[in-house]
C-alpha cells in the first residue's frame, strides 16, 4: 500500500481557517524585518505575507539595506518592541555576513511577548515545563506537531527518533514530543550506526540539511516520516530522505516541498494570534 502523503498545504489551510475569526476579533499585526536581498529569504517572506492575507492579518515589511549597521538594526528591533501596534515580529535569517554572528544578541533583544519565531530563551524555557506552557514555540516544531494532529497520528507511547539537534528544530521538537508522552531519541553527526537507531522509529523526524541522508534500508515498515530538510540539487528541492526508497516502506511521509514548509508559516501566524491573545489578557 503506498504511503499517505502528509500535505502541509492542506493542513496549513485548515489551521489558518481556524485562525481567521480570531484575527478578525484581535486585529494583530506581524512585522518582518529583512536585511539585504537574499533570494531564499524573499521567497519565505512572500509566503508569510500570503498567509497573512489568507487570514486577514495586517503585516508590514521592513526592508533594510544589505550594509545596515548592527546599531541601526538594533534600533529597529527596539522600535518594534515598544510599538503598541505591533503584535509580533521576526528578523529574517540568514543575515548578511557582518551581522550573522550577532543573531543571538538580536534574539535576546526581542521582547518575549513579540517573539513569534519562538527563538528566545524565555519562550524556549517555558516549553520545558509542560505542553500547557508552549505559548510561543518555534514555528517549525509547532508546525510539525500541528501536522501530526491534523492527520490524527498519535504521539503518546510512540518511539520518535529525531535526527538533528539544532536549537530551531531538533531540540525543541524533542521537548514538545516528550511533553506529549513520546519516547524520544535524538541523533546527530556523532551518532554511531545511525541506521540501527532510525530503524527503531515509529515516527522519524529528520532535520539535518543533507540530501538523501536517510534511505529505505534505514527505516522500518510502517514508519511515519517527517522530512524537514530543504536541499537544492540539480533535480530541484529535495529533503533529507531519499523519497523513492523511504516512501516504499513508510505508512505516511511528508513531500518536499509542500510538507513541513507551509506548516512552519502557518505556525508563525498562529503564534502571532496567540501573542495578541496574551497581550489582551496582559499575560506573559
Amino acid at each position: 500500500m503506498p504511503a499517505t502523503l502528509l500535505s502541509g498545504r492542506e493542513a496549513a489551510d485548515a489551521l489558518l481557517a481556524t485562525l481567521k475569526p480570531k484575527v478578525k476579533k484581535l486585529d494583530p499585526k506581524l512585522v518582518v524585518v529583512q536585511v539585504g536581498d537574499d533570494p531564499a529569504s524573499a521567497s519565505y517572506i512572500k509566503q508569510k505575507f500570503k498567509s497573512c492575507e489568507a487570514v486577514g492579518m495586517r503585516s508590514e515589511h521592513r526592508h533594510l539595506k544589505e550594509d545596515v549597521s548592527l546599531e541601526e538594526l538594533m534600533k529597529t528591533v527596539e522600535e518594534l518592541n515598544t510599538n503598541p501596534d505591533v503584535t509580533g515580529f521576526i528578523v529574517q535569517v540568514p543575515l548578511p555576513a557582518h551581522l550573522q554572528s550577532h543573531v543571538p544578541q538580536i534574539v535576546r533583544a526581542t521582547d518575549p511577548r513579540k517573539d513569534v519565531d519562538g527563538f528566545g530563551a524565555y519562550n524556549l524555557g517555558k516549553m520545558f515545563l509542560s505542553q500547557e506552557f508552549e505559548h510561543l514555540p518555534p514555528a517549525t516544531p509547532g508546525g510539525i506537531i500541528a501536522l501530526l494532529e491534523h492527520y490524527k497520528i498519535g504521539i503518546e507511547g510512540k518511539h520518535v527518533v529525531v535526527v538533528g539537534r539544532s536549537n530551531t528544530v531538533g531540540k525543541p521538537i524533542a521537548v514538545m514530543l516528550l511533553n506529549r508522552n513520546a519516547t524520544v531519541t535524538v541523533c546527530h553527526r556523532h551518532t554511531k550506526d545511525l541506521g540501527a537507531i532510525t530503524r527503531q522509529a515509529d515516527i522519524l523526524i529528520v532535520a539535518v540539511g543533507k540530501a538523501g541522508l536517510i534511505t529505505g534500508d534505514m527505516v522500518k515498515e510502517g514508519v511515519v516520516v517527517i522530512d524537514v530538510g530543504m536541499n537544492k540539487t540539480e533535480k530541484g528541492l529535495v529533503g533529507d530522505c531519499d523519497f523513492d526508497s523511504v516512501s516504499k516502506k513508510a505508512s505516511a511521509i511528508t513531500p518536499v516541498p509542500g510538507g513541513v514548509g507551509p506548516m512552519t508559516v502557518a505556525s508563525l501566524i498562529r503564534n502571532c494570534v496567540r501573542a495578541a491573545e496574551r497581550m489582551k489578557s496582559a499575560m506573559l
